[in-house]
């Protein structure tokens, strides 16, 4: 009997607890929808590093008697609670709301609004940012388009260049062919009047002949 009396009694504890946890989620869930998904900034934000000039470009209305989610958060960490157990620190914030006359609804309002403002927020920069990186993506493109059609161009410049110097190359050679076998015939003939013939038959830029003797007759 005494076991079954302690088994009753946790069992109503435990559904008692499911119960509020159930109650409370409910009631979070009504205070959550009750409030604007996404708020509107109507003015800019500056300083994107300034969460508080976030909160008023959201226009988060001032806490019931200065009791934010934010002042809450301070007592939480406060010298004076810092080091408490849970439950003394949440019974000790009651307290004082309920001194102040303030609904803890009101707070959790707060906290859900700055959330809110922060995730709306967030968003707006993640576009900016998207948008940014797809501009510059496009211009890099565009860049890199030009930088391609330029090397190309350069490119072909160059193979026309190289193939130009060949053909005069092959063209000089040819004469220069040409030109050998003329000097050929001339130095052939003067040779039967000179006893040293002053006829180069070699490459220009060989060294100057010795001075030539006139053959008499």
């Amino acid at each position: 009997m005494v076991q079954l009396h302690r088994f009753c009694r946790r069992y109503d504890r435990d559904r008692a607890e499911w119960a509020g946890a159930k109650n409370a989620a409910q009631s979070i869930a009504e205070i959550a929808s009750s409030i604007a998904v996404e708020p509107k900034f109507t003015t800019p934000v500056s300083d994107p590093t300034s969460f508080e000039e976030i909160y008023k470009a959201a226009e988060i209305p001032p806490a019931p008697q200065g009791y934010s989610i934010l002042k809450i958060s301070h007592m939480l960490e406060s010298e004076h609670l810092r080091n408490l157990p849970s439950d003394v620190k949440k019974s000790s914030i009651l307290v004082a709301l309920d001194a102040a006359g303030v609904d803890v609804k009101e707070v959790i309002q707060d906290a859900i609004r700055r959330d809110r403002a922060l995730d709306t927020y967030e968003r707006v920069q993640q576009r900016a940012a998207d948008d940014l990186e797809a501009r510059k993506n496009k211009e890099n493109s565009e860049i890199q388009a030009q930088i391609d059609k330029y090397v190309t161009e350069q490119r072909a410049k160059i193979q026309s260049n190289n193939e130009e110097v060949s053909r005069e190359k092959e063209r000089f050679t040819g004469w220069r062919l040409k030109k050998q076998q003329e000097e050929k015939k001339i130095s052939e003939a003067v040779g039967y009047f000179v006893t040293e013939n002053p006829i180069t038959t070699g490459d220009v830029n060989a060294p100057p002949p010795p001075s030539k003797t006139t053959q008499h007759s």
